[in-house]
């Protein structure tokens, strides 16, 4: 459904579509409408020029390229990133929460009636006239805003290099060790060719000696610290005491149930209490459930609270 949907999109002028022609390009104005490469270059040949549906006036490098399917989703792009380009101002630059809500609610407002052309003209005076009034804080935010992109660009490259470089290690590490696996391979062939003694000892002492060899290169861990461990890494840290104490002991709780104790497991089997009790299924038998336990909590319920004495419980409370 999506390719039939990309292949209908054409340009309006020329109505070429992308069924007729896969590589066709649609470039999208500031007005938010669309048209092909070919017919931007035609409209621009005598270096001016205006939208065929709205009769707009263009410039040529108000075109730019359409990601969207929709052109007016395009075009509330652009307004958006101009007017925020001018509407910098941040949550620092307020006195409370709430001038910063009305801010942010009154640049939503003009950017919502420049997209749908709702009071064009007042509109574009009170962005005029926010200009003239905060060009200095524009100034300044656009700088502060270039800094923080830039560091930002800078991070980004840096792990882009620190990730190639990974890349490159692991790589190197990877034919490293099928060289290795390689010579260790050959040097079994030419030693079961050329030995006298029998095969599956020349394989095990082979086996042996790879063992040792991996027991001398011991890879060393490396934190991202830079700590290293198992390396001839020395910490001056003290040792860790060691607790020989059991470090916990199980006491089971006593309940009082005020009333007689409820009957055990094997009681319940032997007594006849679960003459009258369901079975249970399978499923819940996955799920740790037993009708026995079902029985035993029941009874337990029942048998709760048959003796109550009024001036023990009363005693037994802390009214102070």
């Amino acid at each position: 459904m999506v390719d039939i949907i990309e292949q209908t999109k054409g340009c309006p002028r020329c109505k070429t579509t992308k069924y007729l022609n896969p590589s066709l390009k649609l470039m999208v104005n500031v007005c938010g409408h669309s048209l092909c490469e070919n017919c931007v270059s035609l409209l621009f040949s005598r270096q001016s020029g205006v939208c065929p549906q709205c009769n707009t006036a263009l410039r040529r490098n108000q075109f730019r390229l359409q990601h969207f399917e929709d052109a007016a989703i395009e075009k509330d792009i652009d307004i958006r990133r101009r007017i925020l380009k001018d509407f910098n101002k941040q949550e620092d630059d307020f006195d409370d929460l709430r001038e910063y809500n009305d801010y942010l609610e009154m640049v939503e407002t003009i950017i919502y009636n420049l997209v749908n052309g709702i009071d064009t003209e007042n509109t574009k005076k009170q962005v005029e006239a926010y200009r003239r009034e905060n060009k200095e804080l524009i100034s300044k935010n656009r700088t502060k805003y270039s800094r923080d992109i830039t560091e930002l660009n800078f991070l980004v490259e840096q792990e882009k290099v620190e990730e190639v470089e990974r890349n490159q290690r692991l790589a190197e590490i990877e034919i490293s060790e099928k060289n290795t696996k390689k010579k260790s391979k050959e040097a079994l062939l030419n030693e079961l060719t050329y030995s006298k003694m029998p095969a599956s000892q020349v394989i095990s002492s082979h086996m042996a000696r790879i063992e040792s060899e991996k027991a001398v290169k011991k890879p060393v861990t490396q934190f991202s610290t830079g700590a290293k461990l198992g390396g001839g890494f020395q910490t001056d840290f003290m040792p860790i005491t060691q607790v020989k104490e059991p470090l916990y002991v199980y006491e089971q709780e006593e309940v009082d149930f005020l009333g007689p104790a409820p009957p055990d497991p094997e009681e319940i089997e032997t007594e006849g209490f679960m003459e009258n009790v369901r079975s249970a299924t399978p499923t819940s038998l996955a799920g740790g459930y037993t009708h026995r336990l079902a029985c035993q909590r029941a009874l337990q319920e029942a048998f709760s609270g048959l003796f109550f004495f009024p001036a023990k419980f009363m005693d037994a409370m802390d009214f102070s």
